[in-house]
């Protein structure tokens, strides 16, 4: 429990002290409010609340992805994940320290987005919930890049183009059928889904995303197993 809780606040002061860092969880919901006011809320024709949901489904795909594969990589390569493991931290702990802090930010910023798309009640509940399903998988995968990353150069090189797809792919969808069904794989795409149509299933989509989850969590810990004391 405490080598969690230092995690836990080693990684929120860094976000903190890193003002690049806190500008990804700042620019999603900037530029869905710039939309929103500017294109959405004069044309009658645009629901309210699409631009909201787009660039949430963009942040929980790609600002969690990258930031958390960042911040793994930057341990490996400052040599602090060599003296984690030497010091016995298992790696659910060091998952739970960074995952914690990712959590919280990812919780805040979704709070921001549901209060931004005028969401009220249980549609909002869900469409926070849904926001934070996706950035449970997005640390995951993020983990393991970061992970497998000999440095946070080789990490971004991974993450950013990943990020992008799984972020963008929910759009690309409204406007191609044929993305929209083989994509239905991936956790973004129902992210997408729940944010947009609050009748939809919620377990069937919550039941693909946490299956995404599962698998990024093996590969988490398979790989810190193998590259933990290289770190």
């Amino acid at each position: 429990m405490r080598s969690t809780q230092a995690i836990f606040i080693k990684q929120l002061r860094d976000i903190f002290k890193n003002r690049m860092v806190l500008i990804q969880f700042i620019v999603f919901p900037l530029i869905a409010f710039v939309f929103t006011e500017v294109v959405a809320k004069p044309n009658d024709s645009i629901s309210n609340n699409m631009f909201v949901t787009i660039f949430a489904g963009i942040y929980a795909g790609m600002t969690i992805l990258t930031t958390t594969a960042g911040m793994i990589s930057e341990d490996r390569e400052r040599k602090s994940m060599r003296f984690l493991v030497m010091a016995g931290v298992k790696p659910h702990q060091y998952m739970l320290g960074i995952g914690g802090v990712m959590m919280v930010m990812s919780l805040l910023v979704s709070v921001v987005f549901g209060f931004m798309g005028g969401f009220y009640g249980m549609d909002f509940v869900k469409f926070v919930a849904a926001l934070m399903l996706g950035a449970i998988a997005s640390v995951l995968l993020g983990a393991a890049i970061g992970i497998v990353s000999k440095n946070q150069q080789a990490a971004t090189a991974m993450a950013m183009p990943l990020g992008m797809l799984l972020g963008f792919t929910p759009m690309l969808a409204m406007f191609n059928e044929t993305v929209k069904k083989y994509a239905s794989v991936f956790y973004t795409m129902q992210v997408d889904v729940l944010v947009n149509d609050f009748a939809a299933s919620f377990m069937k989509s919550a039941f693909v995303i946490l299956a995404n989850a599962v698998v990024f969590a093996v590969l988490f810990t398979v790989a810190y197993k193998v590259k933990g004391l290289r770190g």
